[in-house]
């Protein structure tokens, strides 16, 4: 009797579906797809790279979308292939990895989680959309939502760092930029929100690598960005290179069907990422391209890129009844919905002329210039250094001092290094300047110049040294197993420190490196994630004290890479350290096999890191006062209200990024030592103070129990608002 209620309850969900009212776009997307052959269907399924040379493909359907063309002239020259020769005038949808910009290049990914600040995010993307549509692009390959708690991966630089809370506002942000209001608007571009997913948990920071993550795991850290920006109208979903127990994500039907669409709601179209579905015969999952195919399209995937399978295979596939035609339906119902979103139907042409309008126009590079100096993490300023606004003469050096390329970081294909400010340039300014490069790029080792330098440091008021990272050194690809500062920059710095002058150190890299040594040698230190195109400006004003740091680390920064992987939102173990650690220096000779601290540490490096998640300093200080909640009794339907005073006791005007943590202190499962679950950025002038309230939901405390259920469990809590992960006076508070 239970199945056959089932049945019928199942029966009239179908109907009632079916029988539902379609929207113009749905009622236009049958009609298409009515006329549409087995073959044009699948050739709506193709992507490939390039311009000009695949229009004769659009001419005969055999491409719904390109990418990596920038080209208007080549852009329209596809169109008009597709619209006006091919049988149905299916337009085709350009698309490219416009991460941090596309003309016009801000803070890296990573660089902008920094800013904790969603609004300065989100209007990047907007500019970044403005300028790509310009030039044609429709669709971007961002955000990369994956968290990412291992600095030896390249590919952190894309993403928002180590924390799940501060990927989705992150996420969101970047999403509705891109979007805008209305997909329709010419100068909206489609997110696709990747890689679907786990890919940031690769083991050894090895790119392309296999992850090990749990299905609780995958719900309460992996998942939550995926499922906060699909449910805001995410347009498309990008799957992931790795697999997930044995099963890689392209063909992964329990992520793509019964997550994502059953259980998630999602309408989305979801492409692979480049060659993923060919890449599956590597894994071992597939025997050959054809079966990758099979298993990629039948697992839920719409859109192939690059691995020319669909093209190849997909019809005889289909007739051999491997795949449905259901199936094929299914995903090209999904890419026309999208372009009809998209407004291509009605506007497929590009004004070639449109470009340069739009791209460097002065608000862009006003917007650029504000998110690299929110961006930059002051991590180090003994005796207030910095400023250095009485100082006249500075020795400029080091090897991204003046490297308008590598300024820009990693994925910034279409920036024009000539329209790039370096520090250099900015500084001549506001200083005297002595430049000595020291070194020509990042890894370089000839230190026969560091005579000169140390020179030239003497001569100066204080030396400014530029270090870090080439672009090619992060991204996609550029995992690192050391992670300290490359080449002979070390040195450099410690031989400008020599000269006895104030020492400032600039770093500006794509990863959180380990820079402890490279502390002791400096006064000061100012951390910039590549910044873009307007990076010297700002770092400019940073020094000169025309803007205060405000930058907080959106990754643990590690004494060295063993410590990876490392992130302050871990699970507590039986026997977490508790400070009594022992260390090597302080173990005696010929020492009895005993098991020293018996807590959970490293004999060298102990058990914290070199600067925390969510630490910046700043030109002032701040003090909290004691947290406050206005009810420590609650239920799950109440919302808590927490407060904290905070006073600018410094100087200087300056903006604080306020933090509130909370702990959930004995679980079905085992918690996480601390959750970020909310952020404000606060700005005070010298003496001014405020108090700052965060109104949380109880329900935003839900986690995946023991039983697999997304509840609040009742019980008692810690709460913290504090200036970041490792800061801050407790506050108890329970849930009934």
């Amino acid at each position: 009797m239970k199945m056959v209620r089932y049945v019928v309850v199942c029966a009239a969900i179908l109907w009632a579906v079916a029988c539902a009212p379609k929207s113009e776009v749905d009622r236009k997307v049958d009609e298409l797809l009515g006329q549409m052959t087995l073959q044009e269907k699948i050739g709506q399924m193709n992507q490939l790279s390039g311009g000009a040379w695949v229009a004769e493909q659009a001419r005969n359907g055999m491409v719904g979308s390109i990418l990596n063309c920038v080209d208007p002239a080549e852009i329209n020259a596809v169109q008009k292939a597709a619209v006006e020769e091919s049988r149905l005038g299916i337009p085709v949808l350009v698309s490219r990895d416009v991460i941090h910009g596309f003309r016009t290049i801000f803070p890296i990914p990573l660089g902008l989680a920094a800013t904790f600040d969603p609004d300065i995010v989100e209007q990047g993307a907007r500019i970044s959309a403005i300028e790509a549509t310009a030039s044609g692009v429709r669709w971007t390959f961002s955000p990369m939502l994956d968290v990412a708690r291992d600095p030896r991966w390249g590919r952190v630089a894309e993403g928002s760092g180590e924390d799940p809370y501060l990927d989705v506002q992150m996420g969101l942000a970047m999403v509705r930029g891109y979007q805008g209001d209305d997909l329709s608007d010419p100068t909206a571009m489609a997110a696709c929100i990747k890689h679907f997913v786990g890919y940031g948990a690769a083991e050894g920071g090895r790119d392309y690598n296999s992850t090990m993550i749990s299905e609780r795991s995958l719900r309460n850290t992996y998942f939550p960005a995926f499922k906060a920006t699909a449910d805001a109208g995410a347009a498309t979903l990008m799957t992931s290179f790795n697999e997930i127990d044995g099963i890689p994500s392209t063909g992964n039907r329990w992520l793509l069907k019964d997550i994502l669409r059953d259980e998630w709601g999602w309408d989305g179209m979801v492409v692979t990422d480049w060659n993923s579905a060919g890449e599956m015969i590597a894994h071992g999952f597939s025997r050959d391209l054809k079966h990758s195919a099979e298993q990629a399209v039948n697992a839920g995937v719409d859109m192939d890129m690059m691995s020319y399978g669909f093209i190849q295979y997909m019809e005889e596939l289909v007739k051999e009844g491997k795949v449905s035609e259901t199936e094929i339906d299914r995903a090209v119902r999904n890419i026309l919905k999208l372009k009809f979103e998209l407004g291509l139907f009605e506007n497929p042409y590009v004004d070639e002329t449109l470009s340069a309008q739009v791209d460097y126009a002065p608000e862009h590079l006003a917007a650029a210039k504000q998110a690299a100096i929110e961006s930059a993490i002051l991590l180090q300023n003994k005796g207030g250094v910095l400023p250095l606004d009485k100082v006249r003469t500075i020795l400029v050096t080091g090897p991204l001092a003046d490297a308008p390329y590598e300024q820009m970081g990693t994925w910034a294909f279409d920036g024009q290094k000539e329209h790039t400010v370096t520090p250099l340039e900015a500084l001549r300014k506001e200083y005297d300047v002595i430049w000595e490069p020291g070194l020509k790029y990042s890894r370089d080792k000839d230190k026969s110049s560091f005579p000169k330098v140390r020179a030239a440091a003497s001569r100066a008021d204080a030396a400014l040294v530029f270090v870090g990272e080439e672009a090619i050194l992060s991204g996609e690809a550029h995992s690192l197993s050391d992670i300290c500062l490359q080449g002979a920059q070390s040195e450099l710095i410690a031989e400008v420190a020599k000269a006895g002058k104030p020492v400032v150190v600039v770093v500006m890299a794509g990863r959180p490196l380990t820079i402890g040594r490279d502390l002791a040698n400096c006064d000061a230190m100012l951390y910039s994630f590549h910044p873009g195109t307007m990076g010297g400006p700002a770092i400019a004003d940073l020094i000169k004290g025309k803007a205060v740091p405000s930058g907080k680390s959106p990754m643990t920064f590690l004494h060295d890479a063993g410590q990876a992987p490392f992130y302050y939102n871990h699970n507590n173990t039986g026997r977490p350290c508790n400070g009594t650690e022992t260390l090597l220096e302080d173990i005696p000779i010929a020492a009895g096999q005993t098991s020293l601290g018996c807590t959970s540490y490293y004999l060298d490096t102990g058990y914290g890191p070199l600067f925390p998640f969510g630490y910046g300093l700043s030109y002032t200080e701040f003090e909290y006062g004691k947290p406050m909640i206005e009810d420590a009794d609650l239920t799950e339907d109440d919302v808590i209200m927490a407060s904290v005073e905070l006073r600018n006791t410094g100087k200087y005007e300056a903006t604080e990024v306020v933090q509130l943590y909370v702990r959930d202190l004995v679980g079905s499962v085992v918690r996480p030592v601390k959750e970020l679950k909310g952020f404000q950025r606060v700005q005070l002038a010298p003496g001014e103070s405020r108090t700052v309230t965060f109104a949380l939901p109880v329900s935003e405390l839900a986690f995946w129990n023991i039983d697999m259920e997304y509840v609040v469990e009742p019980g008692d809590f810690t709460l913290w608002i504090a200036g970041d992960s490792d800061s801050g006076e407790p506050v108890a508070f329970s849930v009934k």
